[in-house]
């Protein structure tokens, strides 16, 4: 393709954008607007994409994405046009901010990744860290950010393998969750597919084959299926857009890993949207929304069998990033329950704009409030890649729940929180004090597994506070933080115990220390400790195993004759004579013989023996034994 045909396709998706900002901004804008095209066009004149197309193309899709896809101001188009400017060409940050000011200039400096010589984090992380940063000052550049990305990701097939996994990871594990925290459905639907599309080719394909005969199957049905949705609507004076959709590769992948399904045996594989649009100058829109969602369901449910507890209302619990709608699952005449969403336009709208529509709702507000003090807290934090990366995961999940306290406020939820969770959402000091929880009025462990719309009550005790494996089941930043930040100020522990030989105070010990000053705790008897000496006796240490309030799991065997009131004389014996608590107790009895396995909690060497030497005291105990980790 030779320099003028170049220059003419330049020109001609340029003034795509210009048709498109011209509708909405000044003719004084639309100027900067093209100052903006002009510099970035000479700035960019001698590159190449890798598709070998000139590089400027790549500016102008961005700033198109933005002025079209988002809808975002002119500083923000402009800065799209821009946004590579100073990374990639001899121009400078000082001189975006002579020619177009300050707005534009700060907007280009946020999408500018960092060049340095040595990284903080790696060069990926500290440009995620920058790019989150600008959070606290203007959501733009985020949204700038995603439009580039989301670009890359539309023409990735020119890039090699090992760089097309690069990018496609860096959008399933960052833009595609932070678009979805954003309610920017649309943009997340089509990063997840594209990211699986380079992730595993051979996966979406197969995906896409089988949705493609899922179709030609299924669609007869669903026709019936939506034509007789219509006709029921109209029949009762209700006009609505009734449509089918399948649901994309991604979802239906995601899905599939969640629940252990095949595609064939995989639930609501489509599902049906109802949009109706309200008068124009309807007072009190969302009172008047909800009427008439509540009217379509009523009249629906007349004529179709609803499935038991198949309701999920999105419009009086909005998801966190604005998502609203109410879902309902009616039986088809194919025998199937079938996902109907019933939606007014104005809630469809804000899917596709999220964050940066006219009418925001107050619940994404909240979220984009809380991000920002996540990310303000991250910044002022000396941050390592994993607690970084952590830290991302546990403000961008997927999807969110909401509970609720007892007296009926609202707490929001990644999905898969727990008590522990909803504890710290109210207070630090109720989640660093939590013992127990009430479920729906059911007695539950703290690390459960919450779901939409339970009812959560948390009991504390004075006596209980974090312990490490609390991180294993908090999945909110908050609570992780805290729980990190109560753990980071106890007295560090100087040493570990082997993992082989599972040494408990009391018994003859031995240290190893290694080039990290890290002592090792052996029995003397561990063949691991045996090992070492023979080959690093320079590094055995003498140490002083001191029982403290740190509990150590112990298993224990015990056989005997069975009788009456055994495990009740048991029971009695290491709760009420010895004060320990009993982790768990499993019984088989063959022959009137008795094996009981304990397992339990103690402080020291000296404590188990007296536990072996209490039980064996028993009536009809034969024999009882410590059993080996």
């Amino acid at each position: 393709m030779n320099e003028i045909d170049n220059n003419s396709i330049i020109d001609r998706e340029a003034q795509k954008v210009f048709d498109i900002m011209a509708k909405r901004v000044s003719e004084e804008d639309l100027q900067r607007l093209h100052k903006a095209f002009e510099l970035a066009k000479i700035a960019h004149a001698d590159q190449k994409r890798k598709t070998g197309e000139p590089y400027i193309l790549h500016p102008i899709a961005v700033a198109r994405i933005v002025a079209e896809e988002f809808q975002l101001d002119t500083d923000s188009v402009m800065a799209a046009f821009l946004h590579d400017v100073v990374e990639d060409t001899h121009y400078r940050a000082r001189d975006i901010q002579d020619n177009f000011g300050d707005d534009v200039a700060f907007l280009v400096k946020g999408l500018t990744k960092s060049k340095k010589n040595k990284y903080e984090m790696s060069k990926q992380l500290d440009n995620f860290k920058k790019m989150i940063d600008s959070v606290n000052y203007d959501l733009r550049t985020i949204l700038i950010k995603l439009a580039d990305r989301l670009h890359n990701m539309r023409t990735l097939s020119s890039m090699r393998p090992d760089k097309q996994m690069k990018i496609a990871g860096e959008t399933d594990y960052f833009y595609a969750p932070l678009a979805t925290r954003l309610g920017l459905y649309n943009v997340k639907t089509e990063l997840e597919n594209l990211s699986l599309r380079f992730r595993v080719p051979h996966e979406y394909d197969r995906l896409m084959t089988l949705i493609e005969q899922d179709k030609k199957t299924m669609k007869p049905k669903l026709d019936r299926f939506i034509g007789e949705i219509r006709k029921v609507l109209h029949e009762a004076g209700i006009e609505a857009m009734v449509r089918y959709e399948w649901r994309e590769p991604y979802s239906l992948w995601r899905k599939m890993k969640k629940f252990g399904d095949d595609f064939r045996h995989l639930k609501y594989r489509h599902y049906t949207d109802v949009v109706f649009e309200l008068p124009e100058g309807t007072e009190e829109e969302s009172v008047a929304e909800k009427d008439m969602v509540l009217r379509i369901y009523s009249v629906l449910t007349n004529h179709f069998k609803e499935k038991p507890n198949g309701i999920i209302n999105y419009i009086d619990s909005p998801k966190e990033n604005g998502y609203q709608s109410f879902h309902v699952k009616l039986l088809a005449d194919f025998g199937r329950w079938q996902e109907v969403h019933i939606s007014s336009q104005r809630m469809v709208n804000n899917s596709f704009l999220g964050c940066v529509s006219e009418q925001q709702e107050e619940g994404i507000s909240r979220w984009v409030e809380k991000f920002k003090k996540i990310v303000k807290d991250l910044s002022t934090q000396k941050t390592d890649s994993n607690n970084f990366l952590d830290s991302l995961a546990a403000s961008f999940y997927n999807d969110d729940i909401m509970t609720f306290t007892p007296k009926g406020s609202p707490i929001i939820l990644p999905q898969k929180a727990t008590p522990i969770d909803f504890a710290y959402e109210l207070h630090t000091d109720l989640g660093h004090h939590a013992h127990y929880a009430k479920v729906n009025g059911f007695l539950t462990s703290i690390k459960a597994p919450l779901h939409r719309g339970d009812i959560v009550e948390i009991f504390t005790s004075q006596d209980q506070h974090p312990v490490p494996d609390w991180l294993n089941h908090a999945v909110t930043y908050k609570a992780r933080k805290a729980i990190k930040g109560y753990l980071d100020r106890l007295p560090k522990t100087e040493y570990t115990r082997c993992q082989c030989c599972h040494p408990i105070p009391g018994q003859e010990v031995i240290g190893f220390q290694d080039s990290k000053d890290l002592l090792t705790i052996h029995r003397r008897d561990c063949p691991i400790a045996i090992k070492l000496a023979s080959q690093f006796g320079d590094s055995i240490k003498s140490v002083d195993f001191i029982p403290d309030d740190t509990l150590y799991p112990i298993t224990v065997e015990i056989v005997a004759i069975d009788r009456s009131h055994l495990l009740i004389d048991l029971v009695d014996q290491i709760s009420n004579h010895l004060n320990l608590s009993i982790g768990s107790i499993n019984t088989t009895t063959t022959d009137s013989i008795s094996t009981i396995i304990l397992s339990l909690g103690v402080h020291s060497f000296q404590e188990i023996q007296k536990i072996l030497n209490h039980i064996g005291l028993i009536q009809s105990v034969e024999t009882v034994k410590l059993l080996e980790q």
